[in-house]
């Protein structure tokens, strides 16, 4: 699943276009893109000296820290330590505890996400996908990733 073929672009389209939020969840998707809001010049530290999008960065900490700053971005363990869910022992480099731009910029890079250039509706949400993991599509492939939909018509319950 490493490659955004024309069908996988089609299909990320297609889900994006037709996605809607789920009205019982609309409060809270507000609330979050306010705090996302607030704190876009931190996200724009981390993501624009590796050329990403702020709000590619800032929708990866909301999935995986609850856009808490105290947590790695890698998987939302705190950063007074070094992660120890996958992926484990991330950052590499530097002393805990960390700060949250050191550990996003981590993450980021291990994801390779300075090599990518499509930064497209399908170019994103391969990455998103690509960085929670590919199990539903390997395993489950009538169920659409909640990583990507879950507060919307097309979600699912669970999270790999």
């Amino acid at each position: 699943m490493a490659t955004l073929t024309a069908s996988l672009r089609a299909e990320y389209q297609s889900l994006f276009d037709t996605c809607q939020i789920a009205p019982e969840r609309q409060a809270l998707v507000n609330a979050m893109a306010e705090k996302i809001v607030a704190a876009q010049a931190r996200y724009r530290s981390v993501a624009e000296p590796i050329g990403v999008p702020w709000v590619v960065v800032a929708v990866i900490h909301a999935m995986e820290a609850g856009l808490r700053f105290d947590c790695h971005l890698h998987n939302g363990d705190p950063l007074l330590e070094r992660t120890l869910q996958v992926p484990a022992n991330r950052p590499r480099t530097g002393a805990p505890p960390f700060s949250w731009e050191h550990s996003a910029s981590d993450a980021l890079r291990l994801g390779k996400y300075e090599h990518w250039s499509d930064w497209s509706v399908p170019g994103i949400l391969v990455k998103w996908e690509r960085f929670n993991g590919w199990g539903y599509r390997r395993f489950h492939p009538g169920v659409k990733s909640p990583y990507l939909w879950s507060f919307t018509n097309h979600g699912g319950r669970g999270k790999y």
